[in-house]
């Protein structure tokens, strides 16, 4: 069971707004939450957020990225509506009729497209394109537009967190905004006296990976594991097997992804303490795309990594869904595996 404070914790950071490159606003909500509860916290040179905690002999670096998927204002129509382009994965799908916040100023606006009644009933049922999208912020000119706004100027979804239900709750960005809380968790509630504890919160994981690899390369970690959200596509239509988790069933260990092959050991180790206490988990049986382990693991002379996620229906959506127990049990394994690197009953 979570704490209310968790809760509040993960509710803030949903709504703050970090695009990748523009993460100031998570970087806030951190800092002000972990201040003065780690050894040392700064802002690296490309954003990242890093927190150390111990000065044990091991150096264990436990990330999640603050960044999420969006939209950048690319530009003007001569009525007034913006042209955009996506920053992240984002589904066409989901995009006509969203509610948006655009720019620092955070102004309103809507996705918009074509009126579906001038349409060709073959044309109906066909995905939009993005670039056949505009963002409607009510401006009567492009010169109107321009005043208010930049190209460049961040886009994000309206959506505001919610509880659902006593262990399912709704919001934005819970990818990775759900592994920033574990990694916040871990540093606020728990010491490891024979660890270097590095908790970073990195940048611009979803357009590369870029803030992990700067990270690690600096930091220099003897391992790494790198807490993400993944997919739950448990909804019908979907075959059981095809898809990458299931909400409820505790966390999603991965075997490899589109970046990297996990680290057998750490794999082995999460499984074996998960089942050690009787905790639910699961394996991520998505095997493309990637996470922030994938470039950590290339950095220097190679630093063995792997990834543990949260479930969430509907990543890189308007909204998600995650289930509270399954954070939980994200928290109190990573905590298990660390627990055993500091006793010295898990080495590589």
């Amino acid at each position: 069971m979570l704490r209310p404070d968790t809760v509040a914790l993960l509710s803030r950071l949903s709504e703050a707004c970090g695009l990748a490159g523009d993460e100031g606003d998570v970087r806030a909500v951190l800092r002000e939450t972990l201040e003065g509860q780690a050894c040392e916290i700064y802002t690296d040179t490309i954003g990242n957020l890093i927190c150390r905690k111990g000065n044990g002999p091991v150096r264990v670096m436990l990330d999640a990225h603050m960044d999420e998927v969006g939209l950048v204002v690319a530009g003007y129509h001569d009525s007034g509506l913006l042209r955009f382009k996506e920053s992240g994965g984002l589904d066409p799908r989901v995009l006509p009729g969203r509610s948006v916040l655009v720019g620092r100023s955070k102004i309103s606006g809507v996705i918009g497209t074509q009126a579906v009644h001038l349409l060709d009933r073959s044309e109906r049922d066909k995905v939009i394109p993005a670039k056949e999208l505009f963002i409607d912020i009510g401006a009567r000119s492009r010169d109107e537009a321009a005043s208010v706004t930049t190209p460049g100027d961040p886009v994000y979804f309206a959506t505001r967190f919610e509880r659902l239900s006593d262990t399912i709750v709704k919001g934005k960005a819970f990818d990775d905004r759900v592994g920033c809380v574990v990694v916040a968790h871990t540093l606020l509630e728990h010491d490891y006296p024979d660890l270097t504890l590095f908790g970073v919160f990195s940048v611009q994981e979803e357009v590369g990976l870029r803030g992990a690899r700067v990270a690690a390369y600096h930091l220099a970690p003897h391992l790494a594991l790198a807490i993400d959200a993944t997919s739950s596509a448990d909804v019908p239509g979907v075959d059981p097997p095809a898809t990458s988790s299931h909400l409820g069933q505790g966390p999603a260990i991965s075997l490899l992804d589109g970046t990297i092959v996990m680290h057998q050991k750490m794999r082995e180790q999460l499984v074996t303490l998960a089942e050690r206490h009787g905790l639910p988990h699961q394996y991520r049986r998505l095997t493309t795309a990637g996470t922030d382990a994938g470039g950590i693991f290339l950095q220097r002379v190679g630093v063995p990594a792997c990834t543990m996620s949260v479930p969430c229906r509907y990543i890189h959506c308007p909204a998600s869904l995650a289930s509270l127990d399954d954070l939980s049990d994200t928290i109190r394994l990573a905590h298990l595996f660390l627990e055993s690197l500091d006793k010295g009953e898990f080495t590589l």
